[in-house]
Formats: structure tokens, sequence, C-alpha cells
């Protein structure tokens, strides 16, 4: 039981890392084509991680249950 656990934990510190480091590209990247001060543009990139990561959470919650329900959907048959 502690094993499909663990690995759950791990993959959603995975996805919310990602989402982060994705929104933070982003953020920053708009922020600097914008021409947005340095300090400005990285403010909009925190922003912006902080978003990315709690979108990033959700989908892989939604992401997991649904392969988690395919998995049992494919056991019954």
């Amino acid at each position: 039981m502690a094993g499909p656990l663990l690995e759950n934990e791990e993959r959603m510190k995975l996805l919310l890392l990602t989402g982060g480091l994705i929104g933070f590209g982003i953020g920053f990247g708009l922020g600097l084509i914008h021409e947005q001060s340095l300090p400005h543009a990285l403010a909009h990139a925190c922003i912006a991680l902080y978003v990315g990561a709690l979108l990033m959470r959700w989908w892989g919650r939604v992401w997991i249950k649904a392969l988690q329900n395919a998995r049992q959907e494919g056991a019954h048959e």
C-alpha cells in the first residue's frame, strides 16, 4: 500500500515542479517580450509560476485518477 502512495506523491511533486517551471518561463518570457522592467517581469513570472503549479497539480490529479480508473476497468474485463 505504501508503494503506490509514494509513487503518486513523487509523480505529484514532479508535476508540480514541471508546472512551476513552465509557468515561470512563460511569465518571464512574456514580461521580457513586453519590455517590462526586470523586477516587474520577475514578479509576473512568480505569479505565473504559482498559477502554473496549481494548474499542473489539478491536471495531474485528474490524469492519475483517469489512469487508475482505466486500470481498474481493464482488470474487470
